[in-house]
């Protein structure tokens, strides 16, 4: 298969500080595919919006009209795209663009349906974790999916999901998450359709709360529910 184009899906929600700095990013990158950069904000109340209305000349701009969440905006965004590859990149600097060439490499090897981004690779990338607590909580809800779903990760929350376009016709007829719950919905599905997933090393850099970062320990225990569900009451 030849590829052409990439979708970059970034959902967005308060994040003007960021933004500016992100699309300059990823604008500027060469890739060897044509990009479709799909923004859809989640009814931001800071300036998100206004930047956004900028951009409208050049990408696809999609505003929510309530605020729903991030599965909700994921999912939007893979309505949207139209590329052959698709990547979720989040409109924070946590990571950084410039991975999108190993990112993308497996699938147009043919090696991969699905690339996961992981910042826990032995890779000799000096990634920057902020909360402990936070990381060890996240590697026991890994350890949970990779049991359940039987999809082996090292860093099923990762932003950085990367999929073929055939891999998002099998998965988005599914996707019922509005929240941070599509992440192991989309572990979940990609183990039960059996799609090829391999993980990249990526560089991260962690932000803190007062820097933006929204993930707390309420979202914590709700993904506990959320790996279950997904994974043991969800069906074909």
């Amino acid at each position: 298969m030849e590829f052409k184009k990439l979708s970059i899906i970034i959902p967005v929600f308060n994040e003007e500080r960021t933004l500016p700095i992100l699309v300059s990013a990823v604008e500027k990158l060469d890739l060897p595919l044509e990009k479709e950069i799909i923004f859809v904000d989640d009814f931001s109340s800071d300036g998100s919006r206004n930047i956004l209305s900028g951009y409208g000349n050049r990408h696809k701009v999609i505003f929510l009209d309530k605020n729903q969440g991030k599965g909700a905006a994921v999912k939007r965004g893979f309505e949207a795209a139209t590329g052959d590859i698709v990547l979720i990149q989040d409109a924070d600097l946590e990571y950084d663009p410039r991975d999108y060439r190993d990112l993308i490499k497996p699938i147009m090897n043919g090696e991969a349906d699905v690339i996961y981004g992981s910042r826990f690779l032995k890779s000799g990338l000096h990634n920057k974790i902020v909360y402990k607590h936070g990381y060890l909580f996240s590697r026991v809800l890994n350890w949970m999916s990779n049991i359940l779903s039987g999809v082996r990760l090292t860093d099923m929350y990762t932003c950085y999901k990367v999929f073929s376009k055939d891999a998002i016709n099998k998965i988005y007829p599914h996707i019922k998450s509005k929240k941070f719950g599509i992440d192991p919905e989309l572990t979940a599905w990609i183990g039960k359709i059996n799609l090829r997933v391999v993980e990249v090393p990526v560089s991260y850099t962690g932000r803190t709360y007062e820097e933006g970062k929204k993930i707390n320990w309420k979202d914590g225990l709700a993904a506990i529910w959320h790996i279950i569900r997904f994974n043991i009451f969800t069906r074909k």
